[in-house]
């Protein structure tokens, strides 16, 4: 019989405290006015920078603000089934409890860090949302990192919080390209490809193909390689892509199944890209003043990749444990 470990059970409680606590938060700063906007923010009554007309009320942009509880809800329901794993033999996702509840942290955190940026138009509030996406693209790429490589917890702990930190360091004071003119969140996501390819391929095969994946998907979703050789002072990270394929001595014994989970979440998550381009105000779709808008379904839509991606892992297993 197994059983019930109380401590790990209760993760889902102290979220639903977190989350409630955070919504407090918004509910005492939000009725002193916000503060300040940020110097390249929209007055109120003009059009914001995702389409959305700057509201006098509670939320600068309603919609888009509201369209982040999508965030919130995946997180918490990550944190239900976490809590219902504490108390069975299941093998966690991730195969490292810590790393599966610090996915279902990112991805919750998602949430109230881009209702920051959409909900107050302040300096700080871009900063949280900045942070919050970086927070949770980052641990995908170095969890893959570490199955390669299979370095620790500790190891693997150690340097996301350094990597994280350091970002919204140099975000706050320096500026949002690391001092360096590097977009991490654009980065990491063609890391994160580039060691997923590496992962299903430990070959010579998938080094090669690796960095070359990232550039035809790049290419798929609009974003021209060519155009970026031509301007390579200022895409000159694109090599970046390739440093995964120069990993010496990795292994990969990671089982994982793409069917249907990684390939909703990889829909999900690109047809969000798609969308998000649509919602900004020279766009024809841009309709500023209705209750739904494309950057509201960005967010969404990001939301049910989260998700997907966390039942993706949940599903991995090792070829020791098969």
């Amino acid at each position: 019989m197994l059983q019930k470990n109380k401590s790990n059970s209760n993760y889902f409680a102290y979220s639903l405290i977190a989350v409630l606590s955070t919504g407090i938060l918004f509910v005492i700063f939000g009725s002193n006015g916000w503060g300040p906007a940020a110097s390249n923010e929209q007055a109120i009554g003009e059009i914001s920078r995702w389409c959305e007309r700057v509201s006098a009320g509670f939320f600068r942009e309603p919609a888009n603000t509201l369209g982040n509880l999508g965030f919130v809800f995946a997180g918490l329901y990550m944190f239900y089934k976490l809590s219902k794993d504490a108390t069975s033999n299941l093998s966690p996702m991730f195969g490292s409890f810590k790393i599966a509840l610090l996915y279902a942290s990112a991805s919750t955190f998602l949430g109230p860090g881009s209702m920051a940026m959409h909900g107050t138009h302040t300096r700080f509030g871009a900063w949280l949302d900045n942070v919050s996406m970086i927070a949770y693209i980052l641990l995908l790429w170095m969890y893959n990192l570490k199955r390669l490589k299979k370095f620790s917890d500790k190891t693997y702990f150690v340097s996301y919080s350094a990597l994280l930190i350091y970002y919204a360091f140099s975000y706050w004071y320096l500026d949002s390209g690391l001092g360096i003119g590097v977009d991490l969140f654009e980065l990491s996501i063609g890391l994160w490809i580039a060691t997923e390819v590496l992962i299903k391929f430990p070959n010579i095969y998938g080094r090669l193909m690796s960095g070359v994946t990232v550039l035809i998907i790049q290419q798929l979703f609009g974003s021209s390689v060519i155009e970026s050789l031509a301007n390579f002072d200022q895409n000159w990270e694109m090599l970046l892509y390739f440093l995964p394929a120069l990993i010496p001595n990795f292994q990969s014994e990671v089982k994982r199944v793409y069917t249907p989970w990684f390939f909703i979440g990889f829909a999900s998550f690109f047809g969000a890209v798609l969308i998000w381009g649509t919602g900004v105000p020279n766009h024809p779709w841009c309709n500023p003043d209705s209750w739904l808008q494309a950057h509201m379904i960005w967010h969404l839509l990001c939301a049910v990749a989260t998700l997907s991606f966390f039942n993706f892992y949940r599903r991995e297993t090792t070829a020791s444990s098969t």
